[in-house]
């Protein structure tokens, strides 16, 4: 019989200086952290923090270029419906949604898992969508150098939900292109073929 065992490594020191913070915060609100079920809430949270924005420990560049092969298809090749998951920088509240991607090879592909894996690299840390969709978008066209690059990423910000204008329904749609992408007739194609369900 095997057991459980957890694969989240964290750095302790940076561990416990954050659940000291988030101690202190749960007290400030008013809370008893002492309280059975709040017991262990400052170390849970602490390791959800470090884990929501271990991207900033991550380096997206060297996940693409470890997975380059040279390839003469020169067709779009897309990947889309990837989840994300971020935290808005501006309220620390998760914002969530789908990105689609794609890319024109010129010369060399990429091995398709390592594109969901940058998404996920900028997603955790403390973004925008704005600069997320920026951040993936050149990332792979300064890496892959192909003939062009589109993203576009559809999400649900908890923000807008939980507080401010509390509107539930809301989504918002970012989008980037590069090379090929920027001739409406690329841009129209990729977009028809995000959109379609060919099932």
């Amino acid at each position: 019989m095997t057991s459980y065992k957890n694969l989240e490594e964290y750095n302790l020191e940076i561990t416990d200086e954050v659940k000291t913070r988030y101690r202190s915060i749960i007290n400030e609100i008013g809370e008893d952290v002492d309280r059975e079920g709040l017991l262990k809430t400052p170390e849970r949270a602490a390791k959800a923090m470090l884990f929501l924005t271990q991207g900033y420990k991550q380096d997206a560049v060297e996940i693409l270029e470890g997975a380059l092969f040279k390839e003469s298809y020169d067709d779009m090749v897309i990947i889309k419906d990837i989840e994300l998951y971020s935290l808005c920088e501006h309220h620390m509240l998760p914002f969530f949604g789908k990105a689609h991607i794609a890319y024109i090879p010129d010369g060399q592909i990429v091995g398709l898992s390592k594109i969901p894996r940058v998404v996920d690299v900028f997603a955790r840390r403390l973004q925008v969508q704005e600069r997320l969709t920026h951040d993936i978008l050149e990332c792979l066209n300064n890496t892959l150098k192909p003939k062009g690059v589109a993203v576009v990423i559809e999400a649900s910000h908890m923000c807008m939900m939980m507080r401010g204008v509390q509107k539930q329904n809301s989504v918002t749609t970012t989008s980037g292109f590069r090379g090929q992408f920027e001739k409406i007739e690329t841009r129209s194609e990729f977009l028809k073929l995000i959109s379609s369900d060919l099932s």
